[in-house]
């Protein structure tokens, strides 16, 4: 079966592709539109198709549209609240779904050549649940989603089958919402709702929770799955900031006490979602997932041995799962996901093609892994362009941020480089096998940057740049028989230095998606204080580190 899922409702617009039950591409239309989140001045265009997504996914597999035998749609109208229903406060409840029902004659626009009889509602917390569930390396798992909302929920909890079938045990009523609670919180704290949650989390660590008692008195769990949120009055406890101003000491008091709640609630849920299904593993799926405090905290704390978490795991993913569910109603076995890297790559003649048309000097590395590793011991920053680009919102050895971990200043230069707060830390991306000695806690591997490590206190003073202001690295481990480049590089640079991490943070500037095809990168590179840019197997130099690059040689004895 050839399956194309489509997010096209609240944010993240999206497509994915699912071919006899394997995954062959996904992509956020962000990386498309450069729009980030899919997000417009006009509330409404955030349920834009993502036309140039399911086109890139259609041409990965060398598909047209007639071909599709169903189109998967996350979002079920029949769910949604009818007419005279307030679930939220939400102005746009009934556009949305009116747009939802015409989506088969959307899509028949844009997909020239589809039967719209083959699209298909995925209900949106089905889709989420199953872009853990049937995309897990697992067998029986429990499934639990958290996220902002759905058509009429904010979270389901259930348990999924060897087989692929999902029991749903427990499904939260909109309008409580743990998702929009957090929302509201990063609105308040000057930042942009679904979209900075990340900010608050970082933040969250520079505050006490002094504000817990007041959360626990609102913000609680009912005993059977589920959780009430009452109404807070977000300016009775702090001030509220405007975009860019400066918060202060109980702004982050705030930011912790929100977290640590958020936590607390988590555990409480899946404390009763295992006395209900006894299950060794947990998936999760939902905006929530992507806080990786809480996911550790999840594991450290909480009943279930492993958690796995799909490095999509907010609503761009439900168009993964959405694909994944309907391939497997019509028959599919599906196979497990086995990496993020499913949006655009480039050949090197694609790429070398790109460089020429730009008119800059670049240069064939007779090894770019070693090349890289050079410069970043030296101290360079480097913009590394290799493979496809990730699916999901972290960098993940693709489209990367590289620079050394043993310069403490490497952290602001890295923010001043991306024009982002001071406060926010960069990841640290580690060789898998040496990753145990270096940090504790957390799963190891940790392929998908979805968790947070401790850092051995041997480390701390070694890696500084990696290490935040509570002591834990977000950590992508690198497996060489996965991403050999990566690893290889990895390599160089414990050969020159001693240590086997890089940092890694996301190749963008603030505001601005993930770099994803040649002209993001040489935009980001000629915009950004950036050494090196290593595309493919060539490297750009910026004119002064090529300078030094020049003596360096001129140094060397013939």
């Amino acid at each position: 079966m050839k399956v194309l899922g489509v997010n096209a409702v609240f944010h993240d617009p999206a497509a994915a592709l699912v071919t006899d039950g394997t995954v062959v591409a996904a992509a956020e239309e962000e990386r498309f539109s450069r729009r980030k989140h899919g997000k417009s001045p006009v509330p409404f265009a955030t349920w834009e198709l993502p036309e140039q997504a399911m086109r890139f996914c259609l041409e990965q597999a060398a598909l047209e549209p007639g071909d599709l035998d169903a189109v998967a749609y996350s979002y079920d109208p029949a769910l949604a609240p009818q007419p005279g229903e307030d679930l939220t406060a939400d102005e746009w409840e009934g556009l949305r779904t009116l747009y939802a029902r015409r989506a088969p004659l959307f899509l028949r626009t844009a997909l020239d050549g589809l039967d719209p009889a083959r699209v298909r509602f995925v209900g949106h917390h089905v889709a989420h649940a199953a872009s853990a569930y049937l995309a897990a390396p697992l067998g029986d798992t429990s499934v639990l989603v958290v996220d902002g909302r759905g058509e009429r929920a904010s979270h389901l909890a259930g348990h999924a089958d060897a087989g692929g079938r999902l029991e749903v045990l427990a499904a939260q009523a909109l309008p409580h919402s743990l998702g929009l609670m957090y929302e509201e919180v990063t609105e308040h704290l000057g930042f942009r709702r679904s979209s900075d949650e990340y900010k608050v989390m970082a933040m969250a660590s520079y505050g006490r929770p002094s504000f817990l008692g007041q959360l626990r008195e609102r913000v609680r769990a009912t005993g059977d799955g589920g959780f009430v949120v009452e109404p807070i009055d977000w300016d009775i406890l702090v001030p509220r900031l405007d975009r860019g101003e400066d918060w202060q000491p109980e702004h982050a008091d705030l930011a912790a006490s929100v977290q640590r709640r958020l936590e607390e609630l988590l555990l409480e849920l899946a404390h009763w979602l295992h006395a209900r299904t006894g299950d060794r593993d947990l998936v999760l799926a939902g905006g929530v997932a992507l806080n990786c405090v809480a996911n550790s905290r999840l594991l450290a704390e909480g009943p279930f041995e492993r958690i796995w978490v799909q490095p999509a795991a907010g609503d761009s993913g439900t168009a993964l799962g959405a694909a994944l569910y309907a391939a497997h109603e019509l028959g599919d076995e599906i196979a497990p996901m086995s990496t993020a890297a499913l949006g655009r790559g480039y050949s090197d003649d694609d790429l070398e093609e790109w460089l020429a048309a730009a008119g800059i000097a670049y240069e064939r590395s007779a090894d770019v892994a070693e090349e890289v590793a050079e410069a970043l011991a030296a101290d360079g920053i480097v913009a590394w362009f290799q493979g496809r680009s990730e699916f999901g919102p972290r960098a993940l050895g693709h489209r990367s941020l590289l620079a050394d971990p043993r310069s403490q200043e490497n952290l602001e230069r890295l923010n001043d480089v991306k024009g982002r707060e001071q406060f926010r830390p960069v990841a640290p991306m580690v060789l898998a096998e040496r990753a145990g000695e270096i940090f504790t806690g957390g799963p190891l591997p940790s392929d998908y940057m979805l968790f947070t490590h401790g850092v051995r206190e041997e480390w701390r003073a070694r890696i500084p740049a990696v290490v935040h202001v509570d002591g834990t690295a977000r950590i992508q481990t690198v497996d060489a028989g996965a991403e050999p480049l990566v690893a290889r590089m990895l390599a160089a640079f414990e050969r020159r230095t001693g240590v086997p991490v890089v940092v890694n943070t996301s190749l963008n500037t603030a505001g601005r998606p993930m770099v994803d095809d040649p002209r993001d990168a040489l935009e980001c590179f000629g915009s950004a204080p950036v050494d090196l840019l290593a595309i493919g197997p060539f490297v750009v130099r910026r004119r002064a580190a090529a300078a030094r690059a020049q003596e360096a040689a001129a140094e060397v004895p013939a």
